[in-house]
């Protein structure tokens, strides 16, 4: 099972048995053991590869303990600190963190509740764990862009310098992101006089800029929402060039292009679009995936190539599905109640994928 895949999996189970857990004990055993084990590929059982109620003195206390500390080639590499499920992570979480950091050789520190993992490493001060982690995974909504970077500490994968290096980037730009996103939600007033000064030449009042809070928001709303309608109508336009010969092979259900008219693509076909190319991008060039859609299904391919079908998103019902094919261009549709769920056949789609290499 790849990491995706072992992360999905994960995932699920939480979802499933997060209401019964309520103790930090049970949030190690059932969610942060098969996290170490599962997805990070260490033998949580083998004391050389993963050591329980790690300890390592320090000048100012005795016999504390931090929960995990991931050994690999004999030294302290990763520590790793657990609280119970469903509790906020905040850096009072994170004193022992602190203090082992400075005394073991270990440069990387994770900060859990079994959902959410904080990594942490040195980047401001050598040797003393920084306030701010430079990832964070959350189990209940994964970013697969940031899957990578996780794989890079895992058993098979470890490369702590590779991490290192790329975690000055990751970090501030996770900040970034947080501050773009926490200004769409509730712009300050910092952030709406930036560009209502741009467009606006009179006096920017309360009423104004009342007005240009809204506007703001509603203007980045917006040109997110063109980009994205942009990239898809791009490569629907590059769909309705292709040759007959091409069109030939098309599945049974495929519609006419004189019915093209009659399309409508939706948001949730867009998510589940960008979904499918977020899977992919781990083994193909994401240009390299399209959408195909008609009046029946939106459909995914491989180098804009019908005979190469990566799957097909049966939205326009009650029911969802999303239809994998095999070796030999057979369809299998799965029920999903959840774009979000297109994440469950990770190792589906890259399978069919392939077929096509």
């Amino acid at each position: 099972m790849d990491i995706s895949s072992a992360l999905a999996s994960l995932a699920k189970k939480i979802e499933q048995r997060g209401s019964i857990i309520e103790t930090e004990e049970a949030t190690k055993n059932a969610f942060v053991m098969p996290f170490l084990n599962n997805v990070l590929g260490y033998d949580v059982f083998d004391p050389s590869e993963v050591i329980p109620e790690f300890t390592a003195d320090t000048a100012t206390k005795k016999g504390e303990k931090v929960d995990y500390a991931i050994i690999k080639d004999g030294i302290v590499q990763v520590l790793i600190e657990c609280k119970k499920f469903g509790e906020q992570l905040s850096l009072k979480h994170a004193s022992q963190l602190y203090r082992y950091f400075s005394v073991t050789n270990a440069r990387i520190a994770i900060l859990t509740n079994g959902v959410v993992y904080q990594f942490f490493t040195d980047l401001d001060a050598p040797n003393k764990m920084d306030e701010k982690p430079f990832l964070e995974l959350d189990l209940s909504n994964i970013d697969e862009h940031i899957v990578p970077e996780v794989a890079k500490l895992t058993k098979e994968d470890f490369d702590v310098n590779s991490v290192i290096n790329s975690a000055g980037e990751l970090k501030y730009m996770n900040q970034i992101r947080k501050v773009i996103a926490a200004q769409l939600a509730e712009p300050d007033d910092d952030f709406i006089r930036f560009f209502a000064s741009r467009v606006y030449d009179g006096v920017i009042t309360q009423k104004v800029r009342e007005l240009f809070a809204d506007l703001t928001v509603k203007a980045f709303k917006q040109y997110l929402n063109d980009k994205v309608n942009e990239r898809l109508k791009s490569a629907l336009q590059r769909d309705s060039e292709s040759t007959a010969s091409t069109k030939e092979a098309e599945n049974k259900d495929d519609e006419d292009d004189s019915e093209e008219s009659k399309v409508v693509t939706t948001e949730e076909e867009v998510a589940g679009f960008n979904i499918v190319r977020a899977i992919m991008c781990q083994n193909v060039d994401i240009e390299r995936v399209t959408p195909r859609d008609t009046q029946s299904y939106f459909g995914v391919l491989l180098d804009d190539n019908n005979r190469k079908p990566i799957c097909r998103l049966h939205f326009n019902r009650s029911q969802k599905y999303i239809g994998i094919f095999d070796k030999d261009k057979k369809e299998t549709r799965h029920a999903i109640d959840r774009v979000e769920d297109i994440f469950q056949f990770a190792d589906q789609l890259k399978e069919t994928c392939s077929f096509y290499e």
